[in-house]
């Protein structure tokens, strides 16, 4: 009886221990690739308008095909799903530092880094919600401020080089 509460007690200290180790940061590795993330956001929202394209056509139909619909459907909200993930889990999360407001010009970079983050995910929630393919533009806008405050001069491309 004793060996079984022994086990049973070593079990719940490592699973305690293994899960404090584990919670204690997002990306504990600290590999960062900002760049492949602003990518995979501007393919998601590529995506998000091919899918509203491909609904709006498929209902204009006589004969809608509702599984098609549905499919397209659930497709647009799963990328819009991805963008919010990767706007808050990423970069607000881990990338965007707080900053003091004492510092004028890296807290404006700061309030404009949160501003169009927001504004991203807020367009990403809009885009789920219908086909209005305003909040498609809206997305690349707010990307575009997003990565003009983010990496401002200093922008690798995807191959390295400098743009």
């Amino acid at each position: 009886m004793k060996q079984v509460f022994s086990i049973t007690a070593i079990l719940l200290l490592t699973i305690s221990i293994n899960y404090k180790a584990l919670a204690h940061c997002e990306v504990p590795c600290g590999i960062f690739h900002d760049e492949l993330r602003i990518e995979l956001i501007k393919e998601h929202i590529q995506t998000i308008e091919k899918a509203m394209n491909q609904i709006s056509e498929l209902q204009s139909q006589d004969d809608e095909d509702y599984n098609q619909i549905i499919r397209w459907v659930n497709t647009k909200e799963h990328h819009a799903n991805l963008i919010q993930e990767i706007a808050s889990q990423y970069f607000l999360h881990q990338r965007v530092k707080f900053t003091d407001p004492a510092d004028e010009e890296k807290y404006k970079k700061y309030i404009a880094q949160l501003t169009s983050l927001h504004q991203l995910v807020v367009y990403a929630m809009k885009s789920k919600q219908g086909l209005d393919l305003a909040n498609i533009e809206k997305m690349e806008q707010a990307l575009a401020a997003f990565e003009e405050a983010y990496f401002g001069e200093h922008r690798h491309k995807l191959d390295g080089s400098h743009k």
